[in-house]
């Protein structure tokens, strides 16, 4: 272990990679302007990989440019948003201005297709073009329309002169004068993201995505005319023509659009991907990394597999392939659920953009592994993806549209200044301190592994997830552990049965009330029941004299001289009684020496909890109810505490009188030391309010019959039913007594 090598000592990240990958932008390399990455050929090409879909590019559009018969003149690029479109667009322009001190064009083209004179290029960037105020060109020159700008980018202010009638009055000019425009000379025609320019031109001007339509027409048979045109589309769809839910009207208008200009005039069109999914990985690694020692790397993974195979029988069967074990290779240092996770769930979403999506989101996560270098960073786990980094939070939560998780990653997975700790950082200080952040770990990635748009999609489960966070230098038994604490402390994860581990976008109400319940103190639970038990057996009734929770005969009171017996409530924590009575508690015996009259309440054993965790829950809603908590609920839950809140005095008087069934009783007048305490349970039906609990005692004290045993009498435990006795146990028949002790 001690030998083996972390990715600080495998690869080698891109300079620029450790500041964070700025979009490339199209229309700034073909003005020669922008990032050194993007507008120096060496360097762009350096970071490059040459997938199959690129290479069909340039060597296609290279051979149509030099005149070369049977080409296509249209080219169709496609791929869902972030796919490597724009990429492959800038590869195309220095591709077409020679590959000036590439030292690997062998590696994307053969050089000699390369053009050797001068190529007029016209980028036309629908993301940037103003179809409202105009895009300004120069002076007092402004295109309104996709039209406009392309004369200009061809044939500067002359070019745009010819058209600017047709330019200011957003009426295409026909194919034969776009003919004229282009000429003979080599021209490549790139028009990147067409979907977002025709919702922009029908804003602008009513009918405005009309006269696009009518322009790409007259485009395709221009460029189809021109021997040495050639016209390069994108649009943001998979090779099934299918959308993305983002946007989804104006990218299938767009697909329409295009088929209809690609049947009237480029029946020969090619289409291209830029980059197919096993070449994912290839395009990944290279644009982040220089170098990667491949020797090295293999070290690694094997010990990964020596891991995976050790513990067999806790790991997915999907991890214990050949073919797992090579993926991990190929793509290292990516671990193998990374790649998944970015292509797999977060690719689902609308607005994550695949390939340039997982660069900004990986190149964030190699600059703060490189700053901070962990102990355990043996490849990039989905967990390195530190959801606590500003970049990496915002491209979560802003630019992937997750704003509605921004609770339940603040509560339980990463908070942030001026937030509390969260419960994963909370877990790692008290149990994990001086460790790696495990609970952090494991928090994460279920948070990145919910950020799926298929329902069926969301979520891990639990031998994945060990899969996910298990390295050399963490086994899956330390992952359970931790995993067991961050399940029984999140608010947001999703407790439903059989569900996947996966973060909801609303608290479990359930649990925090649960939560709160646990940081109520046992003191504070203690005086809530005996305020409680106060009030049920006292208030205005007042037939017998309380005595709560004596600690014995000494607290007991003298003759008060009313008549009235006493009700002594036993303290619940101290004196209970189970199923079976065998005898008369010791603390009630040790009372009757003392006094008689009196009447004892003691709680049922097995019903004290039920009490006690109402109490709780009474406790916790108080808790939840205050300003400071109760806004952090939504609306709905706020009204559902509220409601338990309002309806929770009585379900806890029901308990108390539930709870404290058992009557032990002595009658005023004389008595033996010999003679029997009685023994019956209570059975409360609405009697909830204020003194209650006195009235179902006097109710309970003149029902005519057995009581159910004097116990230490009877034969066998819980005390047979005894007969009716002569001893005075009984109480007098309210019609022959004017008023008695047991009621009038």
């Amino acid at each position: 272990m001690s030998t083996l090598s972390l990715i600080f000592d495998v690869c080698t990240p891109r300079a620029d990679v450790k500041a964070g990958i700025v979009r490339s932008h199209l229309v700034q390399v073909v003005d020669q302007a922008g990032m050194p990455a993007y507008l120096v050929p060496s360097a762009f090409f350096a970071h490059s990989h040459p997938t199959r879909g690129m290479k069909d590019l340039l060597r296609t559009v290279c051979l149509r440019l030099s005149g070369t018969g049977g080409m296509p003149s249209t080219i169709r690029l496609h791929t869902l948003h972030g796919g490597g479109k724009t990429h492959c667009l800038i590869s195309l322009v220095h591709a077409v201005r020679g590959m000036q001190g590439v030292a690997n064009v062998s590696e994307f083209i053969d050089p000699a297709l390369l053009p050797t004179g001068p190529v007029r290029i016209a980028a036309l960037d629908a993301e940037s073009s103003d179809p409202a105020d105009g895009l300004p060109l120069q002076g007092d020159l402004r295109a309104y329309t996709l039209w406009g700008e392309m004369a200009y980018q061809l044939a500067g202010a002359e070019g745009y002169r010819r058209i600017e009638e047709s330019d200011r009055r957003r009426v295409p000019p026909d194919a034969e004068t776009l003919r004229a425009l282009i000429g003979d000379q080599p021209t490549l025609v790139m028009l990147d993201e067409i979907a977002l320019y025709l919702p922009k031109a029908e804003r602008a001007h009513p009918g405005g995505s009309g006269q696009v339509r009518a322009f790409l027409r007259a485009l395709f048979q221009a460029v189809e005319s021109s021997p040495r045109a050639a016209l390069v589309v994108t649009l943001a769809v998979d090779k099934d023509l299918r959308v993305a839910e983002t946007h989804r009207e104006e990218h299938e208008r767009a697909v329409a659009t295009i088929a209809e200009a690609e049947s009237v005039a480029a029946r020969n069109a090619q289409h291209l991907t830029p980059a197919e999914e096993d070449e994912t990985a290839d395009v990944i690694r290279r644009r982040l990394f220089e170098q990667v020692d491949a020797a090295k790397a293999e070290a690694v993974v094997n010990a990964y597999w020596d891991v995976w195979d050790a513990n067999a029988h806790a790991m997915p069967r999907a991890a214990l392939t050949a073919e797992m074990k090579q993926q991990f290779i190929l793509a290292y240092p990516l671990h193998p659920e990374t790649l998944s996770l970015l292509t797999e769930k977060t690719d689902s979403l609308g607005d994550f953009h695949r390939t340039r999506g997982m660069l900004r989101l990986l190149a964030e996560t190699v600059h703060i592994l490189w700053r901070d270098r962990p102990a355990d960073a043996y490849a990039i786990h989905p967990h390195h993806i530190d959801l606590s980094f500003a970049p990496i939070r915002d491209e979560i939560t802003v630019r992937l549209g997750q704003v509605e998780f921004t609770p339940a990653l603040t509560c339980d997975v990463a908070a942030v200044p001026p937030d509390g700790p969260s419960v994963a950082q909370l877990l790692d200080v008290k149990y994990y301190a001086g460790q790696l952040p495990i609970a952090s770990y494991i928090a994460r990635t279920v948070f990145l592994n919910t950020l799926a748009r298929r329902e069926s999609a969301k979520g891990i489960d639990p031998d994945r997830l060990k899969f996910s966070v298990c390295s050399p230098g963490v086994g899956p038994g330390f992952v359970e552990q931790a995993c067991s604490r961050f399940i029984a402390d999140s608010l947001y994860l999703d407790d439903r049965p059989g569900a996947p581990m996966r973060l909801l976008v609303e608290p479990n109400l359930e649990r925090i009330i649960c939560k709160q319940m646990a940081e109520i103190d046992a003191g504070a639970v203690r005086q809530e029941l005996e305020n409680h038990v106060r009030g049920l057996f006292g208030g205005p009734a007042e037939q017998f004299h309380l005595v709560p929770f004596p600690t014995g005969g000494c607290d007991l009171p003298g003759d008060l001289g009313d008549g009235r017996p006493l009700l002594v409530i036993m303290n619940c924590e101290t004196v209970t009684i189970s199923a079976e009575i065998g005898k008369v508690p010791t603390e009630i015996e040790e009372m009757c020496k003392r006094r008689n009259g009196l009447v004892c309440l003691v709680a049922d054993q097995w019903l004290r909890e039920n009490m006690r965790q109402k109490a709780y829950r009474c406790l916790a809603l108080d808790a939840l109810l205050k300003p400071d908590r109760i806004c952090r609920l939504a609306e709905h839950q706020q009204r559902e505490v509220r409601q338990q809140y309002e309806e929770l005095p009585l379900e806890l008087a029901a308990a108390i009188l539930d709870c404290y069934r058992h009557l032990f009783h002595l009658p005023p007048g004389s008595m033996s030391a010999g003679d029997p305490i009685a023994h019956r349970v209570i059975n409360v039906d609405d009697a909830k309010g204020p003194g209650g609990g006195q009235i179902a005692i006097v109710r309970a004290l003149a029902e005519k019959g057995p009581r159910s045993g004097d116990c230490g009498q009877g034969d066998a435990p819980g005390c047979a039913p005894a007969q009716k006795t002569t001893n005075g146990l009984d109480p007098p028949d309210p019609a022959t007594k004017e008023r008695s002790c047991w009621g009038p």
